[in-house]
């Protein structure tokens, strides 16, 4: 069997870690990881044949030649190689979490902080289990700073990120009705995301936090360094001027007087920004360039991206959907001063229980708002009785909304991972 010191050795020959024979690249070390409908262990050779320097295996009958390396539990082995590695650095981890927002915050905090240091960031959204560790193997020796999103379902599981990434900040970005049924509830979530501050108070990090969201008040305590950020109280404080079509944020103290103008759509989005804003203060990036790298940050991957397609603007937010940030979306898209809106959107999932009782209540809350045509797709909206349009996936709601050969409308577009809501704008 392997030891972590022997393997390190290997990894500083070849420092590229794979867990995918699809993309393998010459001179990768491949784990061969297992789940319940795939067996990494039956691609090692495959992984050799395709360029890969080793593979690592945890099923004796694949660990045949010498480039093929046995040990007891393949993801164990991975996320403690990951640790390893993370304790030859003495640099910040400036780890991310939260209900809604991770991604576009761990984006603009990069966009700040690679203007002056070395930065490595998570790439896409490998948040995981899997993602986590990889993301701090990518992270060269050259590296200034890391920054390390971490998503999570069920409690205990930000808490075991924590102990192989080590991180010395922490951002939770916010709390809200995410994964509640593997989280057991909101006081399930609360408790969950917070294990980021339980690491950060037993080892003196730093936390990030929003003077907003009243629920941090009692997460904070035990904290011994707070840099508080918000729109009203903060050491950096900013407020909207408007959200339309993106938002533009007045800088009102902890930086020079400033308006920022971004190329987010959101009002909600005013905390990633502060987030950014306080980060780039705290590790001393000058503050023109703060705001240059805010400014200049355009959103992708289907997150509060702004499109214009067949004669519509569309707001796409469907990367992701829970009642939290539904919620947020709806409410700004009806604040919006213009005519001819239509909503999108896709079921939620992952809400146990609750389910029906937070898809009932978006319910209530597109009632509350006049618009030209609501359709749903998918999840427990098929459940409710309701008057708006619906279709069982997107595929189909795309085909309708092709049919109709409208123009000048403007569409929010948002729903779970699973509910696939960017064929709308695919197709």
């Amino acid at each position: 069997m392997i030891n972590i010191e022997f393997l390190y050795t290997i990894y500083k020959q070849y420092p590229s870690v794979t867990t995918d024979t699809r993309n393998i690249n010459k001179g990768d070390i491949f784990f061969a990881l297992k789940g319940p409908s795939f067996n990494g262990n039956l691609f090692a050779q495959q992984a050799l044949e395709a360029g890969a320097a080793y593979a690592i295996v945890d099923e004796a009958a694949y660990a045949i030649g010498e480039r093929i390396l046995l040990t007891t539990d393949v993801l164990q082995t991975l996320q403690a190689l990951a640790k390893y590695h993370r304790q030859q650095f003495k640099i910040p981890f400036i780890a991310i979490t939260g209900s809604n927002g991770k991604t576009t915050t761990k984006e603009l905090v990069h966009a700040v902080l690679s203007t002056t240091y070395r930065t490595y960031t998570t790439v896409g959204n490998l948040n995981n289990h899997i993602g986590v560790p990889l993301t701090i193997l990518k992270v060269g020796f050259d590296a200034q700073v890391a920054v390390i999103e971490m998503g999570a379902n069920h409690q205990k599981e930000i808490e075991s990120y924590c102990a192989y990434t080590l991180p010395t900040h922490g951002i939770i970005t916010n709390v809200g009705k995410a994964h509640l049924e593997g989280f057991g509830g909101v006081e399930g979530v609360l408790k969950g995301k917070g294990e980021l501050f339980d690491f950060l108070k037993a080892h003196g990090g730093a936390a990030f936090i929003c003077k907003d969201f009243e629920y941090f008040a009692e997460m904070s305590k035990g904290l011994q360094e707070i840099h508080w950020y918000g729109t009203k109280k903060g050491e950096v404080t900013a407020s909207i001027i408007k959200s339309e079509p993106f938002l533009e944020v007045d800088v009102t103290q902890g930086l020079p007087a400033h308006v920022l103008r971004t190329q987010l759509v959101g009002s909600y989005n005013i905390f990633n920004v502060l987030v950014a804003l306080s980060i780039g203060r705290l590790f001393c990036v000058d503050y023109q360039t703060i705001f240059d790298a805010i400014e200049s940050y355009t959103p992708s991957n289907s997150r509060s991206q702004l499109v214009e397609k067949d004669g519509n603007h569309i707001i796409l937010d469907a990367y992701n959907a829970n009642p939290s940030s539904m919620s947020a979306a709806i409410e700004n898209f009806a604040k919006l001063d213009v005519t001819d809106k239509i909503l999108f959107l896709g079921g939620m999932m992952e809400l146990g229980e609750q389910s029906m009782e937070e898809h009932q209540n978006l319910l209530h809350l597109i009632g509350s708002h006049a618009w030209k045509e609501v359709v749903l797709v998918g999840g427990d909206f098929k459940n409710l009785t309701h008057d708006y349009r619906y279709f069982d996936n997107s595929q189909q709601a795309a085909e309708w909304w092709k049919e109709q050969k409208s123009t000048g409308n403007y569409l929010l577009v948002k729903g779970s991972r699973s509910m696939a809501m960017e064929k709308l704008i695919n197709d």
